[in-house]
């Protein structure tokens, strides 16, 4: 048996004095007389017998009443399995999960009811003097500090739904930062949840010197359907075109989901109406069309009908619709009359032509694609500007010049990964196929004949193999490329073995030749991303923005105003937000009073599945000294107590103080030596 305060029990020393009192009978006898006491002695050594019985089950029933009452103030008690110590502070974190999944009703009512509830418990388990740090999903910045049981009670009540998801490691993680500063104490983790299957990964790693207790909370199983993702099929969006986008349904439910209505809503007009069945445990992509966009950001929404799991019914994503594409050109100094032909039969494509040593590196990032043509030898400054370009998502298409330095082709292409032109062959040969899976070309042919009219070719550059991924566009009758496309970081590269002359191929007048041009032009767009997800993307990159020392940029959604962290980068600029986003939905980028995008934030959907973690799966996953507790049966603070403390038995000792109270009161008024009559010599 152990102590909590065993200082109290140096009041055991005050059972000393029942004892002076009964030793030591300080009542005065009053003297009297008799002429015969014979029998009255006899009486008086019967009835002092008695009286000594009687005194001393007083004094007894006295001192194990005052032993048991000190017993009690020092908290005696057996120690739990997770005992290290009296006397020492104890330092407790408690992980409140506050995730979507936690709207979720059960019989005390919503789930973080019953979590907030339980993490009082959980405090009201331990001393006043222990320290206690509460942690949400958020991970804020005020929650890495030691609490009081009063200000922990205070901080819990505050707690709210909140977007944000963790795994168990980053949880414990988080927690165990805090707890292995304070050496010393007893540290102690509790994590209340209902364990997602989400929240697992691989098998935790934990200090030995903290005790972990799980509690998961139960909730009744529910079918829920989401919307994933979206995405647009067109990379460029025009004005008052038709445009179709992709809509992926996940129902993570195990029964099938029977007509569930969605719709399309863009700028508060609803634009397209659906309804869907999906098997269960099912993803499925369905296509909505829509069309009569006006130029500038639109804001979308699809919207979907399913109850009673509804966080996940709205999906956010915005875009831009531009009147028109700017299209760089890059020559040797002399325009190319094709290009410029092509490019001005669509008043939709704004060329803009430069000569190879009056490139704007500053500029390049706002163009979607940058065609070279007749250049002889491309720059060591250009090639690298370029480079960095592909990497970030841009388009870059090479036409060769008809005189084209190899040496320099080789050290410009490859390393982009692309192949480059390594010698010229001069033979006539003809484009023998076209790769109608490609990209380029797919969906765009509705009937395509047996023996097509194809580019005739006169002379051509050989270009070298690429251990890379490509796209083959056309390729010639020996097998050889004769226009490919290449994959290099975000961006594609695509490279001709002809330039854009008709000593070489007849491709510059081919009927093939626009509608490919144009096709990769479309294709070539990389406007922002259609949403970013709340939690994961707190890292923007957006083209760059000249910004003076007074002016900033600022998220805004109704009343609510986020100032990022911007950084300067080469080409573009950097919005660090960290995790000051809290709410889903459509915010506004401004600098001062101009808009610059609109810019869609969307929920993690790991938490739409609504499947949990069992015994077995939380055994393996968990560290061996993991305790996993619950409060259904009995009250949770008596288990944490029990567990880290062992039985108290100040409660047994309290009662056993009264017992032997009451047993002294009984025995003063009821337990009385029996009276002899005397009877007087006549």
């Amino acid at each position: 048996m152990h102590f909590i305060y065993p200082s109290f029990l140096f009041a055991l020393l005050t059972l000393a004095i029942p004892v002076i009192i009964h030793l030591f009978n300080f009542r005065k006898f009053q003297k009297v007389n008799f002429s015969n006491v014979q029998f009255l002695k006899e009486i008086q050594e019967q009835q002092s017998s008695r009286r000594n019985l009687k005194e001393r089950l007083i004094l007894a029933s006295r001192l194990l009443a005052l032993f048991f009452l000190i017993l009690a103030f020092a908290r005696p008690y057996l120690p739990g399995q997770n005992y290290t110590g009296a006397g020492r502070q104890n330092v407790v974190s408690v992980f409140v999960d506050n995730s979507y999944s936690m709207e979720t009703l059960n019989r005390e009512g919503s789930l973080l009811d019953d979590a907030k509830q339980k993490a009082k418990e959980i405090a009201s388990a331990y001393n006043i003097n222990d320290r206690f740090q509460l942690l949400t999903q958020d991970f804020e910045g005020k929650h890495q500090r030691l609490l009081s049981r009063d200000e922990f009670d205070d901080a819990v009540d505050q707690v709210k739904i909140s977007a944000q998801s963790r795994n168990l490691q980053q949880i414990i993680s988080r927690q165990q930062n805090l707890l292995l500063t304070q050496p010393g104490s007893i540290k102690s983790i509790y994590v209340i949840s209902d364990l997602q299957k989400n929240m697992a990964g691989k098998p935790l790693k934990g200090d030995s010197s903290v005790a972990i207790n799980l509690i998961q909370l139960k909730a009744a199983a529910l079918s829920n359907v989401a919307v994933d993702s979206v995405w647009l099929l067109s990379a460029v969006h025009r004005l008052g075109e038709n445009e179709k986008l992709v809509v992926r349904l996940h129902n993570y439910s195990t029964q099938k989901a029977d007509k569930i209505p969605l719709k399309v809503i863009i700028n508060g007009a609803q634009k397209a109406l659906g309804s869907y069945s999906i098997p269960a445990g099912a993803v499925q992509n369905d296509t909505l069309a829509f069309m009569g966009l006006q130029a500038g950001w639109q804001q979308g929404k699809v919207e979907l009908q399913d109850n009673p799991v509804t966080f996940d019914n709205q999906f956010y994503f915005s875009f831009n619709v531009s009147n028109q594409m700017p299209v760089l050109l890059i020559d040797g100094g002399i325009p190319n009359t094709y290009l410029k032909a092509v490019f001005a039969s669509d008043p939709f494509f704004s060329a803009q032509r430069v000569p190879d040593g009056n490139v704007d590196y500053t500029g390049l990032n706002s163009m979607p694609i940058v065609i070279i043509s007749d250049v002889k030898a491309i720059s060591a400054g250009l090639a690298q500007q370029l480079k960095t370009y592909v990497v970030k998502g841009g388009t870059l298409m090479v036409f060769p010049a008809a005189d084209a330095d190899l040496a320099n082709y080789h050290s410009f292409l490859q390393p982009m990964g692309t192949s480059w032109p390594e010698k010229l062959v001069s033979e006539s040969i003809k484009v023998s196929a076209i790769n109608k899976q490609s990209p380029v070309f797919k969906n765009v042919f509705e009937s395509f004949p047996e023996n097509p009219d194809l580019p005739v070719v006169k002379k051509y550059y050989q270009l070298s193999p690429s251990s890379s991924a490509q796209d083959n566009l056309m390729k010639l009758t020996g097998g050889q490329i004769f226009w490919a496309g290449y994959t290099s970081g975000r961006g594609k590269v695509y490279v001709a073995s002809v330039p854009l002359n008709e000593d070489f191929s007849n491709l510059p007048r081919h009927a093939l030749f626009v509608p490919v041009m144009f096709r990769i032009a479309l294709l070539s767009g990389h406007d922002l991303p259609l949403f970013y997800t709340l939690g994961q993307d707190e890292t923007l990159e957006i083209p760059p923005v000249q910004l003076t020392e007074k002016q900033l940029l600022k998220l805004v959604k109704g009343d609510q105003s986020t100032i990022p962290d911007v950084r300067q980068q080469e080409g573009s600029t950097i919005l660090y937000l960290s995790d000051q986003l809290r709410e889903s939905g459509i915010y506004t980028l401004k600098k001062q009073d101009s808009t610059l995008a609109m810019l869609a934030f969307n929920d993690n959907r790991t938490e739409s599945d609504m499947s949990y973690l069992n015994k077995g799966e939380l055994t393996k996953l968990m560290p061996k000294s993991t305790a996993l507790l619950t409060g259904t049966n009995a009250s949770l603070k008596g288990i944490v107590a029990e567990t880290n403390f062992g039985t108290q038995l100040w409660k047994l000792c309290i009662i056993l103080a009264l017992i032997f109270l009451a047993a002294e009161i009984l025995l003063i008024r009821y337990f009385k030596p029996a009276k002899q009559s005397i009877k007087q010599p006549v």
